[in-house]
């Protein structure tokens, strides 16, 4: 089975392709099958988004299209920066810079309460829509340790790895507790369903 990840991003593509290539599913990005697309990301939700990516891809390539939509919920930012993660602050920073900007909007926080949210959606050629949910609870530390992951993963700290971030843990460890992983996990769950019903 190949799929194509609407996405070309690689930290995405290589959790994908580490969770799913025990069911025989090959992911692909976007690029390796030819398609340079972007949409515009206007749903409300992290799903609308993720659905809005694996339609788009799946009807110019005739594939299933994966996508996943998420981002860092922050207690005392309202719920900030949630779907607008990707683009917290603007165009144009880096990864870093947004973190940065993150921890400097949280100076004066005591509740450093976080969660990482994960929605993958699949579009089938046919239409029929597999999708898959997690989320992963942690805190924003007061500043970036490690220099694993991506995105916002050296402020992310997680408890229940003794306080380390979510960039000094091993890829492994991080597909098991991570939101993606858990929504990945979901997905795959849901898919396998699908397939034995057809």
């Amino acid at each position: 089975m190949r799929f194509v990840l609407a996405s070309n991003n690689k930290g995405k593509l290589i959790e994908m392709k580490a969770i799913l290539s025990e069911q025989g599913v090959e992911v692909i990005s976007q690029r390796e099958a030819g398609l340079n697309l972007e949409v515009e990301e206007n749903g409300e939700t992290f799903a609308d988004n993720a659905y809005i990516k694996a339609k788009a891809a799946s009807e110019v390539l005739g594939l299933p299209a994966i996508s996943d939509d998420s981002g860092l919920c922050v207690e005392a930012l309202g719920g900030a920066p949630g779907v607008h993660t990707a683009r917290y602050g603007g165009e144009g920073l880096s990864d870093e810079d947004r973190y940065l900007l993150l921890l400097k909007n949280m100076e004066n926080a005591e509740d450093r309460r976080a969660k990482f949210v994960s929605a993958v959606v699949c579009v089938m050629p046919n239409g029929d829509v597999i999708s898959g949910y997690g989320e992963c609870h942690g805190e924003i530390l007061y500043a970036p340790k490690g220099n694993g992951g991506f995105g916002y993963d050296p402020i992310f700290g997680l408890p229940e790895m003794g306080g380390k971030s979510m960039s000094e843990i091993t890829a492994e460890e991080k597909n098991a507790v991570s939101h993606r992983g858990k929504a990945i996990e979901k997905f795959r769950e849901e898919l396998m369903k699908y397939y034995s019903e057809i």
